[in-house]
């Protein structure tokens, strides 16, 4: 069977993620009488050596005033090892390793064979209390304020604990309104000797538009551990979550070593209608496929190259953004840079240790690629035209197959919808 070469290239990005907060590796501490809820997040992790540079990215477009948020670190950070990035940048990253969707054009089966260069295109408050008492307010509870400072829009918390309640008590005596579960949760770190960051809005160094975006945070430090907690984000989730964890090495492929990892299903040809619904048609095969204790691997790729690319590469000042100091900007068109895309799934019953990882050598590229094939929609006259049809409708009927084997979705659904899409001679 011929076909021409032309192809289009779209990509599940960010748009995927459909509640308006994420819960990065900790979890959301509403203010007053605040709700917050999430099921996704992004986390971008660059580990080199036993530094690890982790940057958070949200989404959330509720009222400044209700964000803040609670995160375990190993040590206490100083100024220096806290900043924000571009939302762009990693809405940009995020896109540069999404799974893709090819579409190819059947080539007329009665036509001399001609074969073209392939074209890609891209779719695109009056009495609070002073600083004095609220430290010796929270020393009285087991509670130290090691550190306080501010960053872009946020006022920065390091704080240290020796009991849970005590650290419970300190944080709803500042006006947060914790998650169910919070204390034990809170407790697991304090014994393993984790600290606290706390960030939130400082509503005079940002609008209070609800809208406007707030600046993903980044934290930088020396560890052994390269790992990621997650315990305190399970509280915020009204069920399943994702995570995408977008890991940046100098070497290869970042594995998980205490979950198993599995490929997201690739290469695979699916009806055209599902380019109209390609959101749908991802989240249906997450939620039928992923691994109930697991990770998918979506895309594994050396940074100096892709094949098809799904958006420009990243520019150097948005590597050195995301803590990789080993490129220099002569480097920076081919830099030495591999990207690992995980996809975890969790839930309060599951994934009950937090993410452990190691930097391998293994620098095999592999991505999540989902193909549509356009039947010939021009008039048909010659012989090898009948086998040509023939061909087509076994393989619209194999793509159907596939797609209810993946997602789910009924088959009277699936053939309606490729009915609506499809010449008759096809069907």
């Amino acid at each position: 069977m011929r076909r021409t070469l032309s192809r289009l290239i779209l990509t599940v990005s960010l748009a995927l993620a459909a509640p308006a907060a994420q819960a990065f590796c900790g979890f959301y501490v509403a203010r007053a009488d605040g709700a917050l809820y999430n099921r996704s997040s992004t986390v971008v992790y660059t580990r080199v050596n036993e530094t690890s540079v982790i940057t958070m990215a949200s989404d959330y477009t509720g009222s400044p005033a209700e964000f803040a948020m609670i995160v375990p670190t190993p040590k206490v950070l100083d100024r220096s090892q806290v900043q924000t990035v571009p939302s762009e940048t990693v809405a940009h990253l995020d896109r540069y390793t999404a799974p893709r969707l090819v579409e190819y054009f059947d080539y007329d089966p009665c036509a001399v064979d001609v074969m073209m260069e392939p074209e890609v295109v891209m779719e695109a408050e009056p009495g609070t209390p002073t600083r004095r008492e609220r430290r010796e307010g929270a020393r009285a509870l087991g509670v130290t304020i090691e550190r306080e400072f501010a960053v872009g829009s946020y006022d920065i918390q390091m704080l240290s604990a020796r009991q849970s309640d005590g650290l419970a008590e300190f944080l709803r005596s500042e006006g947060y309104k914790l998650p169910e579960g919070a204390e034990a949760a809170l407790q697991g770190y304090i014994t393993g000797g984790m600290k606290f960051f706390v960030a939130k809005v400082n509503l005079a160094r940002h609008s209070a538009k609800a809208a406007q975006e707030l600046e993903p945070l980044q934290i930088s430090f020396r560890s052994p551990n390269f790992m990621l907690p997650i315990q305190l984000g399970k509280l915020n989730g009204d069920g399943p979550q994702d995570l995408i964890v977008l890991a940046l090495t100098r070497k290869g492929r970042v594995k998980l070593t205490n979950y198993m990892t599995k490929d997201i299903p690739t290469d695979i040809q699916v009806p055209v209608f599902v380019q109209q619904v390609f959101p749908q048609f991802y989240r249906a095969m997450i939620d039928k496929q992923a691994p109930k204790n697991g990770a998918f691997l979506e895309y594994a790729w050396d940074m100096s190259w892709c094949d098809p690319c799904a958006d420009d590469p990243l520019s150097y000042d948005e590597f050195r953004q995301l803590g990789v100091v080993w490129v220099s900007k002569a480097e920076a068109a081919t830099p030495n840079v591999f990207v690992t895309r995980l996809h975890i799934r969790y839930s309060k019953g599951s994934f009950f240790e937090d993410l452990k990882f190691a930097v391998t050598d293994d620098r095999e590229n592999f991505q999540g690629t989902y193909v549509m094939n356009h039947p010939f929609d021009g008039e048909i006259t010659c012989e090898e035209g009948k086998e040509y049809v023939a061909q087509t409708r076994q393989r619209l009927k194999d793509e159907a197959a596939t797609l209810r084997d993946l997602t789910g979705w009924s088959a009277k659904n699936i053939a309606s919808n490729i009915a609506k899409t499809t010449d008759r001679r096809y069907r």
